[in-house]
């Protein structure tokens, strides 16, 4: 982030009760979400923001999901012609990126765990353990993976299907992928 500092000097006041000015040459962060969650609103397809990044020098990185199905292209045009077309590169230069949020990324977002129930999904949690399941059910607070392994059951000639869940708190989660199969 750039920060211009000046101080403005008022020769009826003592030294050091003067407090500096702080001018920011950053686009907003929020002025972005708006007019991003606007135009998705107008689009009524189940968009829905899962990052969205602004750096120093004005690159925005936007990445968005939908609630069924995936994201198209035209989603990511118009998403970004809508953010584009209401900032003035006048008076703000700067790069903009709208994508979708890919499959090799973790989920980041409730959203993107409720889209993906049913699903396969590789876990690393907070104390570096890591767990491989599927996604049953999902909350505010977290998420329930189920496991299934065969076992041997004693006085059984042949093992046995053993299902087990796992509830995980998302301040457990480090990381949580989907597994991707092609079935």
């Amino acid at each position: 982030m750039m920060y211009i500092c000046a101080t403005f000097e008022d020769s009826s006041k003592e030294r050091g009760d003067e407090s500096p000015l702080f001018l920011s040459n950053m686009i907003a962060k929020k002025k972005i979400q708006e007019l991003a969650e606007e135009r998705m609103a107008h689009l009524g397809n189940g968009l829905y923001i899962v990052e969205l990044t602004v750096s120093a020098s004005n690159v925005i990185h936007l990445e968005i999901d939908k609630k069924m199905g995936s994201v198209s292209v035209e989603d990511c045009m118009s998403v970004s012609r809508n953010i584009e077309h209401n900032l003035d590169r006048e008076e703000q230069d700067f790069e903009l990126h709208v994508s979708s949020a890919g499959l090799d990324k973790p989920l980041r977002v409730l959203a993107q765990y409720e889209k993906n129930v049913g699903r396969d999904l590789k876990l690393v949690l907070v104390n570096g353990a890591k767990m491989e399941g599927k996604l049953v059910e999902c909350s505010e607070s977290g998420i329930t993976l189920e496991q299934e392994r065969k076992e041997k059951i004693e006085g059984k000639k042949k093992k046995e299907l053993v299902v087990e869940r796992f509830n995980h708190l998302f301040s457990e989660i480090k990381e949580a992928k989907i597994i991707i199969t092609f079935k």
